[in-house]
């Protein structure tokens, strides 16, 4: 798949749209570096797990199926048995899972360098989460906030112990340019009155976008060695848009054409999680492992002080 130009044309890292995973972890040697993988028993988050473990990362699988998860993780071992894998009971969508997978995580006692925020959920149905939050905002931002929030003290913790810079990823897409025109609409959170499910989905890719914006600034003003980007994994061949069977019937034929396969659309997420060149950068936005440039909304510094403290309100009450 997309072995024709354009999409072989590289960027200034080097790397292009066609490049995957393996190839932009090429002889990158990170043995001693424990990573937390969401959403890592399907699409991306497969092949972003294998990848981290090919090159000696301590994978963390951060999964809502636990027995999927063991399944993968036995799939995984049986490729590279020298691979370092755990498996933990995560559901985003659920802040009481979340707090309780934050709690395990720091009884066992491991440290922490990479925190990759991969999984969501695309174009559902309205439908509300455990905690009355829409849930592709719940879902794809706030549980993932809230995760960054709980295990930060790790990171802290693990970069100053290491003195190794700690990355937190987050996984965006270019569907933050289709949010609702009023940006986040923090009065319509929970609210199905106007609820158009692509909107929704991109409100919530935005807010992925402002929150790692909002991040950053927070750790430059702690002078913590810890960076913070987000990303767009690319159009990819995954089942996300299973609740839009038109278009994801038409992704899986036609679409195969052009569109990117696991192993690429996971090249991303890899490369700002493990690549020297990504190295002190960060509140950057990255598309085929090169720095893009997002929507005048995604860098709205005021917008992203926003969604902060209402993030903060919603995992407080």
């Amino acid at each position: 798949m997309m072995k024709i130009w354009p999409f072989t044309r590289k960027g200034a890292s080097g790397f292009s749209a066609a490049s995957t995973a393996k190839e932009v972890t090429d002889r990158i040697d990170a043995n001693g570096v424990t990573a937390i993988v969401t959403g890592s028993t399907s699409g991306i988050g497969v092949e972003t797990a294998r990848t981290l473990a090919l090159r000696g990362v301590h994978v963390v699988m951060a999964v809502r199926n636990v027995e999927a998860g063991k399944n993968l993780k036995e799939k995984i071992l049986e490729e590279i048995p020298a691979a370092k894998i755990d498996v933990m009971e995560l559901d985003l969508s659920s802040l009481a899972s979340v707090e309780k997978f934050a709690s395990d995580f720091k009884s066992s006692g491991l440290p922490l360098n990479i925190l990759i925020n991969n999984a969501g959920i695309m174009a559902t149905p309205f439908q509300l989460s455990k905690d009355n939050i829409e849930i592709q905002f719940a879902t794809n931002h706030l549980g993932h906030f809230h995760l960054t929030d709980l295990l930060l003290d790790n990171m802290k913790k693990t970069a100053h112990e290491s003195n190794r810079e700690g990355r937190i990823v987050i996984v965006s897409s270019e569907a933050h340019r289709f949010a609702y025109s009023e940006g986040i609409c923090f009065d319509r959170i929970n609210d199905e009155s106007g609820y158009n499910s692509l909107q929704a989905y991109g409100q919530s890719k935005l807010a992925n976008i402002l929150h790692a914006n909002e991040l950053t600034r927070r750790l430059k003003e702690e002078g913590v060695q810890i960076t913070a980007n987000s990303l767009h994994p690319g159009s990819i061949t995954t089942n996300l848009l299973r609740h839009r069977s038109f278009i994801n019937g038409f992704i899986h034929s036609l679409g195969k054409l052009v569109l990117k396969d696991v192993e690429q659309g996971a090249a991303t997420s890899c490369y700002v999680a493990l690549h020297p060149q990504v190295q002190g950068v960060s509140g950057e936005y990255f598309m085929d492992s090169n720095i893009a440039q997002p929507t005048s909304q995604a860098k709205d510094a005021v917008l992203a002080k926003e969604l902060w403290d209402f993030s903060l309100k919603l995992t407080k009450s």
